[in-house]
C-alpha cells in the first residue's frame, strides 16, 4: 500500500477531530447530570409539583455555571451549542410542518380586491388544490386563465394597484405579470421564514431546526426538548396580527336595540326546529341540549331568550359577558346573515370580538368594535417598532410597546377620540381582545402603549417576542405535527443504547471467533469507524434520531462485509501458495472492486431516501451515508495498516481463520443453476400469494399515508383496546385502537376533523380523549397530566402525530417516487458497471421479487402480529434499505461471476456455479451478522422500531436468497442463447 505515512496522519487527525467534537457532548452530559443530582437533593418528591420545581432548579444551576471554564478550552454554554444534536424521538419536543397560505398572500398583493374574476379564480384554485400536486400559485394562474375573459392580471382591480405600482403597470401582459407575482410570493415566504426563525430564537430551546421545503410554501420546524407544547404551537401558528380598535360604549342605544331585535328574530328561526323535534319526540335531543345550555349559562336564562338570556352585563368596555360554554353558540348567532342585517345603519359595520379567556375563567367578554366597510382597524401592528415584556403598576406581567413616528401620530389621534367619546381602545392580537382600557387623561403622545391582562411571565415574553419579530405575511397552518413526551424520548435512548451495545458485542466476538487475530484488527477498525460516524454527525450538526441509531447499528452489521470480503480473498490467495505479504496485497486489491460496487449501490438508495424522506427518515439516511463512507475508509485503510504492521515483524504468523472455521465452505460444489427451476416455482408461489393478499386484504396504512391523528397512550393497568374503541367511536365517529407494545399501552388513530386546521382542533380532540378515558386513568389525573409535555410521567399521551390530507398525499407520492427512482438508478449503475443489460435485468427482478415478498408478508401477517405493522415513512425506509442490501449482495456475486468468466469463460454455466460457491462464505457470514444485529434492534430497540426491523429482517433473508437463486439464474437465462451461440 502506497503513502502509508499520509494515511496514518490522516487517520490520526480524523480520529482526533472526531474525539474533539464528541468531547462537547460528554461535557454537557456530565454537567447536566450534576445539575439533575443537585436538583434532586434540593427538592424532595414530597413537595407539590416537585417535577416543575426540579426543572427550575436545574435551569438555575446551569445558568449559574454556564460561563465557567471547563478543561481549559470551553464552557457549558459553548459546549451546549456544539454537542451532538438529539432528535425529537430521543429528546422529546415538537416537530411541525407549517403551510404558509399562498392564498392569503395573493389576496394581500391584490389589495383584498372585490373583483369577481379574481375571487372566482381563488375559489377554483381552492377546489383544484384538493386533488392536485401543483402549487397553489400555479393552480390560481390556471384558474384565472380559464375565467378571465377580457380581465388581465395587470388590471387596476387585480395586481396593478398602488402597492405594486413600482413593478406592475397596466400595459403588462399576463405572462409578464406572472414572474413578478412568483417573486413576490417567494419573498413573502422568505419573510415568514425569517419571522418564525426570530420567534424560535426567542423561545429558549437549544438546537432548534427550521427549514424551507422547496417552493411549496411549507416550513419545517423542530424544537427538540420543548416541554410546553401548547405554548410552542401557539407561538408557531399565530400570525401576530396586532390591531387597535375603538370600542362602542356599553350604553350605546343602537346596540341595545340590535340585541333585542336579534333575540326576537332568533326565536323565529329556532322555534320551528324546536316544534318539529317536539312532534317527533317529546323528550327530544334539542330539549336536552337547550336544558344543558341553560345550565351551562349558569341558569341565568329561560329558553325563551336564545341570545339575551346568555348575556351578562359587561365590564372593562365589554358590551357583555358570556359563559365560555355558550361562547361558540353566541358567536354563531352573531355571524348569521339574517342577524347581521338587523344592525342599525349607524353601527352596521360593527365587528364583534371575544376577549382572550383567562386561565380557569368561566366568563368571557364580548366587545363591539367600531369598524368600517373594509373591516380595517384604526391602527395595525406594523407601526410597532419595539416590544418588551415588563410589569405594570400593580406588578403584574405586561407587554410594553413603542411605535414609529406614523404610529405615534395615529395613536395620539385614537386616544384623543377615545377620551372624547368615553370609549375604550381594544388591543387585538390574532382576533382576540387582550385588553380594552379607557383613556382618562386626554390624547397620549409619544407612541407608547401597554398590553395588560391575566398573563403569565412566559406569555408576556412570547407576545413581546412575536411583536418584535413581526407578523407573518399570511396565516400559517400546522398541516403535520409530531409531539413526543420527554419520558418516551428517554426510553428511546435507553432502548437504542441497549440494541447498539448488544449488536456491537456480537459482531466483535463473531469476527474474533471466525477470523482469529485478523478479526481483532477488523474489530479495532470497526470501533474506530463508530467514533468517526459520531464525530462526523456532530461536526455536520446533523440530528441523531432513533432510526438514525438503527442506521448506525445496521452500519455495524454491514461494515464487517468489507472486512469479510477482504479476508476471504486473502484466504483464497494463501490457498494458492502465495506468501503472506503478497496474499494480503492481492486480497485487498481483488476485493476492492466488489467492495466499491456493493457500497455504491447501497449509497445510491440511501441518497434517494435522503432526498424523498423527511424527519427521522432523513436521519436514518444520513447515518447510513456517513457509515458507508467511514466503513470504506476503515476497512480498506485502517485494517490494512494493522495487518501490514503485524505481518511485517519476523516470527509473527497471522491466520485468517480459527481451528473451527478453517475449512468451512471449502471445496463447495452446489449446482445452484441446476436448481433454478425449483427456485422459480417457490418464488412464484410466494409472490403470487403475497400479490393476492395485497389485492384482497391490502396493507394497514398509517396516518402518514391516509392523514389523521394518532396518539400513543399509556395507562397504569392493562386495558382492552376493543372496549376503548367502542367508546371512542361514539365520540369521534370512527377510531382505530390497537395495543402498542405492552398491554397497558394503546395507539389511537382517528380521521376526526382531519381537514380542519388549527390548534383548537388538537385541543378539542385531546379533551375528548381525556373525558372518554377517565375510567381508565388513576383518580386525580388532571388534563395537564394526561396531555403531552408533562415531564417524567408514565401515563397519558406519550406521543401524538398529525398529518393533514394534503401532506399525506405528498408523502405517498414521494414514497412511490423513491422506490421507482432507486430501481431506475440501480439498473443504470449495474448496466454501466457490467456493460450487459442482462445483469441489470437480473438485479432489478430480484429486487422487485424481494419487495413483493416483504409487502405480501406484511399483508398476510399484519392482523396476527403482536406489534405495529402499519405502512408509514419508516416502512418505506425499510423497503429502500432492503433494496440496497439485496443489491449489495447481488453485486458481490455478479462481480465474482464476471471475474471468473473473464478468466475461464462460461463453460455452460459451470463457472457461474463456481463463482456462487466461492462467495458462499462471504454471503452467509455477512447475512448472519446483519441478521443478528437486526434481531438485537427488533428485540431491544423499542416498540416504534419493531415493524421497521421486521421488514428489514424479512428483506435480508429474502435478499440473500434472491441474489443466489433469482438474480443470477435470470441473468444467466437471459444470456443463455448468446452463450450457446458462442457470442459470449
Amino acid at each position: 500500500m502506497q503513502n502509508k505515512g499520509l494515511i496514518k496522519l490522516f487517520a490520526f487527525l480524523f480520529g482526533l477531530v472526531s474525539i474533539y467534537q464528541l468531547s462537547y457532548t460528554f461535557i454537557t452530559s456530565k454537567i447536566e447530570g450534576d445539575a439533575e443530582t443537585y436538583a434532586v437533593n434540593q427538592i424532595s418528591e414530597a413537595e407539590d409539583d416537585y417535577v416543575a420545581k426540579r426543572e427550575a432548579v436545574e435551569a438555575s444551576y446551569l445558568d449559574s455555571i454556564g460561563a465557567n471554564p471547563v478543561l481549559g478550552y470551553t464552557n457549558y454554554d459553548d459546549a451546549k451549542k456544539r454537542e451532538l444534536n438529539k432528535g425529537l424521538d430521543l429528546k422529546g419536543g415538537i416537530n411541525v410542518t407549517l403551510q404558509i397560505s399562498v392564498k392569503d398572500i395573493l389576496k394581500g398583493l391584490a389589495n383584498n380586491t372585490k373583483s369577481p374574476i379574481f375571487n372566482k379564480a381563488i375559489a377554483d384554485a381552492d377546489e383544484a388544490s384538493k386533488s392536485s400536486d401543483d402549487t397553489y400559485l400555479e393552480l390560481f394562474f390556471d384558474a384565472f386563465d380559464n375565467v378571465k375573459g377580457d380581465t388581465k392580471l395587470a388590471s387596476p382591480d387585480v395586481f396593478a394597484n398602488k402597492g405594486l405600482s413600482d413593478v406592475i403597470n397596466f400595459q403588462m401582459s399576463d405572462d409578464e405579470v406572472k414572474p413578478v407575482i412568483r417573486k413576490k410570493i417567494d419573498e413573502s415566504i422568505v419573510s415568514a421564514f425569517e419571522v418564525l426563525r426570530e420567534r424560535i430564537d426567542g423561545f429558549g430551546v437549544t438546537q432548534p431546526n427550521i427549514q424551507r421545503e422547496g417552493n411549496s410554501g411549507r416550513i419545517l420546524v423542530e424544537l427538540p426538548g420543548a416541554r410546553d407544547i401548547a405554548r410552542a404551537q401557539e407561538l408557531l401558528s399565530s400570525t401576530a396580527q396586532l390591531e387597535f380598535w375603538e370600542t362602542y360604549p356599553q350604553n350605546n342605544p343602537s346596540l341595545g336595540q340590535f340585541f333585542v331585535s336579534a333575540n326576537e328574530r332568533l326565536k323565529e328561526i329556532l322555534e320551528p326546529e324546536e316544534k318539529e323535534e317536539e312532534i317527533q319526540n317529546p323528550e327530544s335531543e334539542i330539549d336536552s341540549l337547550l336544558s344543558d345550555v341553560a345550565q351551562d349559562s349558569l341558569d341565568l336564562t329561560p329558553d325563551a331568550n336564545p341570545l339575551l338570556g346568555k348575556l351578562l352585563p359587561g365590564t372593562n368596555n365589554a358590551i357583555a359577558r358570556v359563559a365560555i360554554a355558550d361562547m361558540a353558540e353566541v358567536d354563531s348567532y352573531l355571524k348569521m346573515p339574517q342577524i347581521r342585517r338587523l344592525l342599525p345603519a349607524d353601527i352596521q359595520f360593527t365587528k364583534f370580538a371575544w376577549e382572550r379567556p383567562a386561565e380557569n375563567a368561566e366568563l368571557v367578554g364580548l366587545y363591539a368594535l367600531q369598524s368600517n366597510r373594509d373591516n380595517t382597524p384604526r391602527i395595525s401592528g406594523d407601526v410597532v417598532s419595539d416590544a418588551q415584556d415588563t410589569f405594570d403598576q400593580f406588578n403584574k406581567p405586561a407587554v410594553s410597546m413603542t411605535m414609529n413616528t406614523k404610529g405615534a401620530k395615529e395613536w395620539e389621534r385614537l386616544t384623543g377620540d377615545a377620551f372624547n367619546n368615553q370609549t375604550g381602545i381594544a388591543i387585538v392580537l390574532d382576533n382576540k381582545v387582550y385588553t380594552a382600557p379607557g383613556v382618562s387623561t386626554g390624547p397620549i403622545s409619544g407612541g407608547r402603549s401597554e398590553i395588560t391582562g391575566t398573563f403569565t411571565v412566559n406569555e408576556t415574553k412570547d407576545i413581546a417576542n412575536v411583536l418584535r419579530a413581526g407578523k407573518l405575511p399570511a396565516s400559517a397552518e400546522i398541516i403535520q405535527s409530531e409531539v413526543v413526551g420527554p419520558s418516551l424520548g428517554q426510553e428511546a435512548i435507553d432502548s437504542g443504547f441497549m440494541s447498539f451495545m448488544i449488536a456491537m458485542a456480537f459482531v466483535l466476538l463473531w469476527m474474533i471467533f471466525y477470523y482469529g487475530k485478523a478479526g481483532i484488527f477488523a474489530d479495532i477498525a470497526l470501533i474506530f469507524n463508530i467514533v468517526l460516524i459520531f464525530g462526523v454527525l456532530t461536526s455536520l450538526g446533523a440530528v441523531l434520531t432513533l432510526p438514525g441509531i438503527a442506521g448506525i447499528v445496521l452500519t455495524i452489521g454491514m461494515s464487517v462485509d468489507a472486512n469479510v470480503l477482504i479476508f476471504e480473498r486473502i484466504k483464497e490467495e494463501l490457498d494458492r501458495g502465495k506468501g503472506k505479504a503478497q496474499a494480503v496485497a492481492d486480497g485487498f486489491s481483488n476485493a476492492l472492486s466488489s467492495i466499491l460496487d456493493a457500497n455504491i449501490t447501497t449509497g445510491l438508495t440511501a441518497i434517494i431516501l435522503f432526498i424523498f424522506g423527511s424527519g427521522p427518515i432523513k436521519g436514518f439516511a444520513t447515518t447510513l451515508l456517513i457509515g458507508i463512507v467511514t466503513s470504506l475508509f476503515t476497512a480498506i485503510f485502517i485494517t490494512r495498516l494493522l495487518v501490514d504492521w503485524y505481518i511485517s515483524k519476523k516470527g509473527r504468523d497471522l491466520q485468517f481463520s480459527t481451528g473451527i472455521t478453517k475449512n468451512l465452505f471449502k471445496n463447495m460444489s452446489i449446482n445452484f443453476l441446476g436448481k433454478r427451476k425449483i427456485a422459480y416455482v417457490i418464488s412464484l408461489i410466494l409472490v403470487g400469494v403475497g400479490a393476492f393478499s395485497l389485492l384482497t386484504t391490502g396493507l394497514q396504512q398509517g396516518v402518514d399515508f391516509l392523514g389523521g391523528r394518532s396518539y400513543q397512550i399509556r395507562f397504569e393497568q392493562a386495558v382492552n383496546p376493543s372496549e376503548i374503541a367502542s367508546e371512542l367511536n361514539d365520540v369521534f365517529g370512527s377510531a382505530s385502537v390497537k395495543t402498542f407494545g405492552d398491554a397497558n399501552q394503546i395507539k389511537v388513530t382517528t380521521a376526526y376533523k382531519v381537514e380542519v386546521e388549527g390548534i383548537e382542533v388538537d385541543a378539542e380532540i385531546q379533551n375528548k380523549l381525556y373525558t372518554s378515558l377517565q375510567n381508565y386513568l388513576p383518580n386525580g389525573t388532571s388534563f395537564e397530566d394526561f396531555t403531552v409535555g408533562a415531564s417524567e410521567k408514565s401515563i397519558g399521551i406519550l406521543q401524538s402525530v398529525k398529518v393533514g390530507p394534503t401532506i399525506a398525499d405528498d408523502i405517498k407520492k414521494n414514497a412511490l417516487l423513491a422506490i421507482i427512482g432507486s430501481l431506475a438508478v440501480v439498473f443504470l449503475y449495474i448496466l454501466l458497471r457490467f456493460r450487459k443489460w442482462q445483469f441489470s435485468l437480473g438485479a432489478v427482478i430480484a429486487v422487485f421479487h424481494d419487495v413483493m415478498i416483504v409487502l405480501g408478508i406484511f399483508s398476510l401477517t399484519s392482523a396476527i402480529m403482536p406489534f405495529n405493522m402499519e405502512i408509514d415513512q419508516a416502512f418505506i425506509a425499510a423497503i429502500l434499505t432492503v433494496i440496497g442490501y439485496s443489491l449489495n449482495d447481488t453485486v458481490v456475486v455478479f462481480d465474482r461471476i464476471r471475474e471468473i468468466v473473464n478468466l475461464k469463460g462460461w463453460n455452460k454455466g459451470n463457472n457461474v456455479n463456481q463463482a456462487l460457491n466461492s462467495t458462499l462464505s462471504r454471503t452467509l457470514n455477512t447475512s448472519l451478522t446483519t441478521l443478528i444485529v437486526l434481531l438485537a434492534i427488533f428485540i431491544f430497540g423499542g416498540e416504534s422500531l419493531r415493524g421497521f426491523m421486521f421488514a428489514m429482517i424479512v428483506g435480508v433473508i429474502v435478499g440473500t436468497y434472491s441474489s443466489v437463486f433469482i438474480a443470477t439464474p435470470i441473468m444467466f437465462d437471459a444470456l443463455r442463447k448468446r452463450i450457446s451461440s458462442g457470442k459470449e
